[in-house]
């Protein structure tokens, strides 16, 4: 215990020291600590690496720490080697790009094949900082030859854990290879990682996919296809991406392709699909107008007014609360608002006291001649409900928009 807390202070003293007695005192008592019979003393020695790498010249890293750092790296305790794959990033900013070139490059090759899955789920992890930050001249070439065959084994690894750290990163590799490797290396890639049977997987990749703009078309079969995965939380992932994707794909393509997926979701049976779904409605209109708006959306959601089921009228009711906002005063009144105001007599009291909250919401989109007109009347109506939650929410509602 005592062994731990001096491996754990280590590289902080070695700040606070000159460089001779950082060479002379502190160094070999790192490389015995590095070689203690404890894993949990060795695995600190790791972190005190850093500190000291950082401290000193190329030359005295090359002969003072890396003999102990390849050590480390090929550690017979799997814990010490998770230690260097954790901090391999920092490790590589420390001892600077020829070293990096020589000796980092293979002790990661090494990290992400390595028997314990933990290990490698580490390594995968840095996959992303540690091609970013590889020394540019040579960036390409060493990822291509080195990293990448790695890579490639890894997105097939039996660890879901390893696979899902891997897809969280993999795709910031496509701004750093550029769009000619991307296409050829990177793509099969994606998509086998879209269809892996991990949920987790395929939620990190999706996740991560406004990294590769480009790659929109190619990716859109297997994106399709997750729209209506069976775990809800990469449905929602999907609904999350859909402006970036509409914004890249242009509306003519989007209203083809995506359009009626779009709808779908209106009415899963996931509330928090169908909560998301009509958010992402609101962001599409922002992005392709409300003309777009009135000719292929609003139809959609004013049908659902009349569906035989009620919690699809009341995401009918909810759409218009999002979409009044965004399509303005006269699309709300003259298309939108007759609907909410049919639907004050619906047979449903939880669908008559949205109407009431929905007016609310609505309230600061629509002119007063409105308000006085048509919607305090319905108001009024329902103000004398005989249920006690529409009474209720109508004079929530008549307060609000007086």
């Amino acid at each position: 215990m005592v062994r731990r807390a001096a491996a754990s202070k280590l590289g902080e003293f070695a700040r606070v020291v000159e460089v001779e007695y950082l060479k002379s005192d502190l160094i070999p008592m790192f490389v015995n600590l590095a070689q203690d019979e404890q894993d949990s003393v060795r695995l600190l020695a790791v972190e005190a690496c850093v500190s000291i790498a950082s401290l000193l010249q190329q030359d005295d890293v090359e002969q003072l720490v890396m003999p102990t750092l390849r050590q480390c790296a090929g550690d017979t305790s799997w814990r010490v080697r998770y230690m260097v794959a954790d901090k391999f990033t920092e490790l590589q900013k420390a001892v600077g790009p020829d070293i990096t070139k020589t000796d980092l490059v293979p002790a990661f090759q090494s990290l992400l094949k390595d028997t314990e899955a933990e290990v490698r789920a580490a390594a995968a992890h840095k996959v992303r900082d540690f091609c970013q930050n590889l020394d540019q001249v040579q960036q390409e070439t060493i990822i291509m030859t080195s990293v990448l065959p790695y890579v490639k084994d890894l997105v097939a690894d039996p660890n879901q854990h390893v696979k899902s750290a891997l897809a969280s990163v993999i795709m910031g590799l496509s701004p750093i290879l550029g769009k000619h490797n991307t296409i050829e290396h990177l793509l099969p890639l994606f998509l086998s990682q879209l269809k892996d049977e991990c949920p987790e997987v395929r939620l990190n990749i999706i996740s991560n996919l406004d990294c590769v703009n480009e790659l929109s078309q190619s990716l859109l079969p297997a994106i399709v296809e997750l729209a209506e995965d069976s775990k809800w939380r990469v449905r929602l992932a999907i609904i999350e991406y859909m402006p970036l994707l509409a914004g890249q794909l242009g509306v003519e393509f989007f209203d083809e392709k995506l359009n009626s997926l779009c709808m779908t979701w209106l009415v899963d049976h996931v509330y928090a699909i169908r909560e998301a779904a009509t958010l992402n409605l609101k962001k599409l209109v922002e992005k392709f107008g409300a003309d777009w708006a009135q000719n292929t959306v609003i139809p959609k959601v004013l049908a659902m007014s009349r569906d035989q089921n009620y919690l699809h009228r009341m995401t009918c009711l909810f759409c218009i609360n999002v979409l009044a906002e965004v399509c303005g005063t006269e699309i709300t009144v003259k298309v939108m608002l007759p609907t909410v105001l049919s639907m004050a007599t619906d047979n449903v009291a939880n669908v008559r006291f949205n109407v009431a909250k929905t007016l609310q919401k609505i309230g600061p989109v629509l002119d007063q001649n409105t308000i006085q007109s048509l919607v305090k009347p319905i108001l009024d109506n329902l103000h004398v409900d005989t249920d006690v939650d529409v009474k209720y929410f109508a004079s929530e509602a008549i307060a609000g928009i007086a």
